[in-house]
């Protein structure tokens, strides 16, 4: 009975604990969510009177703008496999543009990275300015950097590479760096007992195990780059997107060459996507087994 008496109360204290934290919480909850719709309505009022009330008034046209690109490619859809053909050079470029700045973000990433990782870094103090530096890449966008570049270094795709080689640096330093931390040890314990310095620890030793993850993150951002590309043209960085903004700026007359430049965007990023699928899942599980046959 002793015994009984004594988890009795033990157990209606954790319960009532239990309770209170639930009550909190759902207080919590609700007080966020008040918080949220009171910023979300001083936001869009804020929006409207900084327009004189534009956003409101324009509201119900949102899809003329749509329309009007749908019915011109609907009625000169005979023209579209020859805009295509058209614009089709400079969604090479823009894909160019997209593959060298993956590849140079991918593979100084990929050292900032080590370079970053808690346990095999070679330089421990300077873990914490380096990840300040990827946290300054990835905060910035890539159209202001291309801004500044493009007044320097004038219109071009080679400030739209930089730009996005930059952001790159910072989000794949940032994902390779998380992979990382998973590797395992013990083949960093065993190299470095053999004599093996920090690059061949990191080369032999951990690069092997995450290199899938790392294939996989890099043409993840490939077709983020891709669209990132396009939109740089529409600030004189070249590629598809710089024809885009003019034959969205002609206005009617120039919508179905606009059509059929999304329609190249659209089977592009398809296309990457698909193909990265399949690489990606050859890496994770392997190539299929070929049958001998006799």
């Amino acid at each position: 009975m002793t015994a009984t008496s004594q988890t009795d109360p033990d157990l209606a204290g954790i319960q009532e604990n239990y309770l209170a934290l639930a009550r909190s919480k759902r207080w919590m909850n609700l007080v966020l969510l008040i918080l949220f719709v009171a910023l979300l309505v001083g936001g869009f009022n804020t929006a409207g009177n900084r327009n004189a009330g534009g956003f409101w008034d324009g509201l119900p046209n949102i899809l003329d703008f749509p329309a009007d690109v749908i019915g011109e490619a609907i009625e000169r859809g005979h023209l579209l496999p020859g805009y295509m053909a058209k614009y089709l050079p400079s969604l090479i470029e823009t894909v160019n543009i997209a593959a060298a700045s993956t590849l140079l973000g991918a593979m100084v990433g990929l050292f900032l990275s080590l370079m970053v990782t808690r346990g095999l870094a070679p330089v421990p103090w300077l873990v914490g300015p380096l990840r300040r530096v990827l946290d300054l890449l990835r905060a910035i966008p890539e159209i202001v950097i291309a801004l500044v570049l493009i007044f320097l270094l004038g219109g071009g795709p080679v400030p739209a590479m930089i730009a996005i080689a930059l952001h790159t640096i910072g989000a794949l330093g940032k994902l390779f760096s998380e992979v990382n931390e998973n590797a395992s040890l013990k083949p960093v314990e065993g190299l470095a007992s053999v004599g093996a310095g920090w690059s061949q620890r990191m080369w032999l030793g951990v690069i092997p195990q995450v290199a899938p993850n790392y294939i996989s993150y890099a043409l993840l951002r490939f077709e983020i780059n891709i669209r990132a590309s396009a939109i740089l043209g529409f600030v004189g960085a070249g590629g598809i997107g710089y024809d885009l903004r003019n034959t969205m700026s002609w206005g009617q007359g120039k919508f179905d060459e606009a059509a059929a430049i999304f329609l190249l965007l659209f089977l592009t990023i398809v296309i990457v996507d698909q193909l990265s699928s399949v690489f990606r899942n050859r890496l994770t599980h392997g190539l299929p087994s070929a049958k001998v046959t006799l």
